[in-house]
């Protein structure tokens, strides 16, 4: 029997959000069994709360959206993504903002964090979702789908028009020791001609050449830590919205796959296995 966990101390973190641009103060609690991953915005009064869960997304707008409450998380899925990674079933994330840090812009500092803090073993048993057969979701020449597989793997060919990039190819075994050696790194990518079209959307804010890998026609503006780093994190994003169905035990096959997709998916496998 797999038991669940939560954070052994609490963690705090500061830094600005990717999109908002604005300043947030973070820190990660230990919580106890079934809770799962709540955020909690402790500067609105009352301190509402958002469970992050699949059925609470409402929008995949360059980002990942959670809402309840009357309150809203967005840009959640790096850090869920470590969360998945670093198997933390429970933890409270205080937060004073509608967007967690976006930190170097991967999910390498929330690994760190939580390695930092420790992990808990609980008492009671993990609630794991064991892909029976195969389920798909597609759009258009986009799709993601899951098979049955003993660990949690994800296969991600990701398909660009700009001859810098192309086509990338990327297939890893989600254990903890391998998603931070070849995932957890790997930072959010823009395109230089996009960023300011974004940024009259209000989105993007907080994106800088630290915390954002931006190429234009000529070639890369700042240095990689992949030849690949595009599919690495596309594959660290699925990893993240799969994280609001639970975690799962299965094979995941995407294509092109954004956030709606990766929800969508995650929204079909809470509504089977998590009743």
């Amino acid at each position: 029997m797999i038991k669940q966990t939560t954070l052994n101390s609490e963690i705090s973190y500061v830094g600005v959000g990717l999109h908002s641009g604005v300043d947030v103060h973070m820190t990660l609690q230990p919580t106890e069994a079934d809770t799962g991953i709540v955020f909690v915005r402790n500067d609105l009064e009352g301190s509402p709360q958002v469970e992050a869960k699949a059925v609470n997304v409402t929008s995949t707008l360059r980002a990942t959206t959670i809402e309840d409450n009357g309150i809203k998380m967005f840009t959640i899925e790096h850090l869920m993504s470590a969360f998945n990674a670093m198997k933390i079933d429970n933890c409270r994330v205080l937060i004073d903002s509608e967007e967690p840090p976006v930190a170097d812009g991967s999910s390498k500092v929330f690994c760190e964090l939580i390695a930092q803090a420790g992990v808990k073993e609980l008492e009671a048993p993990r609630h794991e979702i064991i892909i029976d057969k195969l389920y798909r979701v597609d759009d258009g020449d986009k799709f993601i789908l899951a098979v049955p597989y003993d660990g949690f793997r994800v296969s991600f060919t990701s398909i660009n028009p700009h001859p810098l990039i192309g086509i990338q190819y990327g297939d890893y075994e989600i254990t903890t020791e391998e998603y931070i050696k070849e995932v957890g790194a790997a930072r959010t990518i823009a395109y230089e001609a996009e960023v300011e079209a974004l940024r009259k959307m209000g989105l993007g804010l907080g994106g800088t050449m630290e915390n954002v890998i931006v190429y234009n026609d000529e070639g890369w503006m700042n240095k990689l830590r992949y030849p690949d780093e595009l599919v690495r994190h596309k594959i660290l994003d699925i990893v993240g919205d799969l994280r609001l169905a639970g975690f799962i035990r299965g094979h995941f096959i995407a294509v092109k796959s954004g956030h709606a997709l990766n929800t969508t998916m995650s929204k079909h496998l809470a509504e089977k296995f998590c009743k």
